[in-house]
């Protein structure tokens, strides 16, 4: 969103532009949609099954889920059977399952900086877990979360950080653990030949009445800028569904989209492309 952005510029820089890599573009002969849920957890089940119903009604019948391994400190995702069992039905039928952080949280802290206040208070409620975590413990917390996922019998190959705060010591952690992507606000990083695609993603902010004014108004303008990209990106979250207006706008974009995308994963898209001229963004 705009003001993400406003906000990151501020405080020095980009949320995350993936430093370490130069820009690249995917060749396809479909254009594609990817729609991400995040925050998926045992808590908010309830509403992902009604998105994914009501994105499905619209022909999108694959998505990648952002799946956070202990959201809040509430307990582990991955304890719950029926959620577990659930997981293996929806990869079954062509999600992608990935890893959204761990906790989901990330605690305040004495002496923090002010472009730190903007970016972990403003720009994100307290939620940028992976923005300044330390290499060690980026590593072992997505070494734990790899492991129990891979204990399930699941084997994401991405790793998403909430809010897209992923800092450049976690994002060395994250190619360490093995991931093969990571997402950012603007794009979408391939780890395996070192090249961001640029393709901002719709997002909503609907922490209050002014902010879902905002995203209404920016994600229309967002939608009609990005109408040339062959990737369009399009990230929701449980809440969405509780605002009517937010999600009237989100079903029209995506019957839109669909006219002339095919729906696809982050994890599917980067098996089909190839690299090309650097993208725009």
């Amino acid at each position: 969103m705009a003001t993400a952005e406003q906000i990151a510029t501020a405080a020095g820089g980009p949320v995350c532009a993936c430093p370490l890599f130069g820009s690249g573009d995917a060749t396809f002969v479909q254009r594609s949609l990817v729609v991400s849920i995040h925050d998926l957890a045992p808590v908010n089940r309830p509403q992902v099954d009604q998105i994914l119903a009501r994105l499905a009604h619209h022909g999108v019948d694959r998505c990648s889920l952002l799946v956070v391994p202990d959201y809040h400190h509430r307990g582990r995702s991955l304890g719950d059977p029926a959620f577990i069992q659930w997981l293996h039905q929806l990869s079954a039928q062509g999600h992608e399952l990935v890893i959204h952080g761990f906790y989901h949280e990330r605690k305040r802290r004495a002496g923090e900086s002010t472009p730190q206040k903007l970016i972990t208070r403003i720009y994100t409620a307290g939620e940028g877990e992976f923005y300044d975590l330390d290499y060690v413990e980026a590593l072992r917390l997505m070494q734990e979360a790899r492991n129990e996922f891979s204990l399930h019998g699941f084997h994401p190959t991405g790793f998403i950080a909430p809010a897209w705060l992923l800092g450049p010591e976690a994002q060395r952690a994250a190619i360490a653990a093995g991931f093969r992507y990571t997402t950012t606000l603007r794009g979408v990083c391939d780890f395996s030949i070192g090249s961001e695609f640029l393709s901002q993603s719709l997002v909503y902010s609907v922490r209050s009445d002014w902010r879902c004014a905002l995203s209404l108004l920016w994600n229309r303008m967002l939608f009609s800028r990005l109408a040339g990209n062959l990737l369009l990106r399009l990230c929701l979250h449980p809440p969405d569904l509780g605002h009517p207006g937010i999600w009237r706008q989100i079903e029209a974009l995506v019957s839109r989209a669909r006219r002339d995308r095919h729906p696809t994963t982050y994890q599917e898209w980067l098996a089909q492309r190839s690299p090309a001229q650097p993208s725009v963004v």
